[in-house]
């Protein structure tokens, strides 16, 4: 572990923008979560806000009542939040600059790259701490060009991608994994987003930190290295964005580079435009599925719901109805639990 974190997503911890919090929340094994900063919720439980499951994870109103409260203190502050366009909220600037003046080192996923501001630089030099910015790309002579080797993988690869951004990818591929390991089919997950590296994802990459033409290549490199290290049944290849969504088309590349047998497809029904862009409205999943199987050799075994807008209890009801309509198991993980995705998945062993 690097160090006991408190996470900062005020104003948006539990929303589709505080992905990244919610994510830390739910399962890392890169930090202790110490607690999380979000003056609308303070004194409740992360838990209890997010799932509904006390997990004793305290919710401060700020910086100075967390360091007030919390011993031993957090070595790291994390941000919570993935706004669209990956900016640093101005509100969040000063927390920033007063963590690193207690001497808290600060973890960044955003775009924006916090050390490259003058000021937030020279006072972790002053402090003796470190700002890391995890979107940084790899210097090129490290990555990697599409080889072919993935053909050599043994693992039955499958892809977890969504109907949209933001919708739960990440949490239903460490669920799945988690399950298929539970129920003795060894299996791997391989990360492609910055929260799946504060994760501790042991296999990944930050698809959206490289340049286009090493994309590819880093996503194969990630699977094989897996393979062959792990010699897992399984490797679940979080998704990135949505094949549609107008700012983040993402998943094209996860398909063509890891080639996939199998596809969990991840879906909100309670969402009619896409996150970010309320004047475009959500292709449905029968799209989804259809553009899949028919460009890549790929198959849709699985739809996981998210319950956002809906709420937990109408979501077996949803399942059902989407079940019905497209014809494959369908469920919500976090309220149902992932065995009937494990399933799906094994049926292609």
């Amino acid at each position: 572990m690097d160090g006991r974190a408190l996470i900062l997503c005020e104003g948006r911890f539990g929303e589709p923008d505080g992905k990244t919090a919610n994510g830390l929340v739910r399962f890392t094994k890169r930090y202790q979560v110490a607690g999380v900063l979000d003056s609308r919720l303070a004194g409740r439980d992360a838990g209890e806000v997010l799932d509904g499951r006390p997990n004793k994870i305290p919710i401060f109103a700020s910086l100075e009542d967390a360091l007030a409260t919390l011993a031993p203190p957090p070595t790291h502050l994390v941000v919570g939040l993935a706004p669209v366009g990956g900016k640093l909220p101005p509100a969040y600037r000063d927390i920033v600059a007063n963590a690193l003046r207690a001497g808290i080192n600060v973890d960044s996923g955003l775009h924006q790259f916090l050390s490259d501001d003058a000021e937030l630089r020279r006072l972790a030099e002053e402090h003796g701490v470190r700002i890391r910015d995890v979107r940084k790309p790899p210097p090129r002579e490290k990555l990697h060009f599409f080889s072919g080797d993935i053909e050599q993988v043994r693992a039955l690869r499958v892809a977890v991608l969504g109907t949209d951004c933001a919708v739960g990818k990440r949490t239903t591929a460490v669920l799945l994994t988690e399950a298929l390991s539970r129920a003795g089919t060894p299996a791997v997950m391989v990360g492609t987003g910055q929260t799946a590296w504060m994760q501790g994802a042991k296999y990944g990459i930050v698809l959206d930190s490289l340049v286009n033409d090493f994309v590819s290549g880093e996503l194969e490199h990630a699977v094989v290295e897996a393979d062959r290290n792990e010699s897992p049944k399984v490797i679940v290849v979080e998704g990135q964005g949505s094949l549609a969504h107008p700012a983040y088309p993402g998943g094209f590349e996860i398909l063509a580079a890891t080639r996939p047998r199998g596809v969990i497809l991840q879906h909100a029904p309670g969402r009619r435009t896409y996150d970010g862009f309320p004047n475009y409205p959500l292709a449905p999943p029968e799209v989804h599925i259809r553009a899949i199987e028919t460009l890549f050799r790929s198959r849709v075994i699985a739809v996981s719901l998210s319950h956002e807008g809906i709420g937990r209890d109408k979501v077996r009801d949803a399942a059902a109805e989407l079940e019905r309509r497209i014809g494959l198991p369908c469920c919500d993980p976090l309220v149902q639990g992932p065995e009937r995705l494990a399933e799906a998945v094994r049926a292609l062993l």
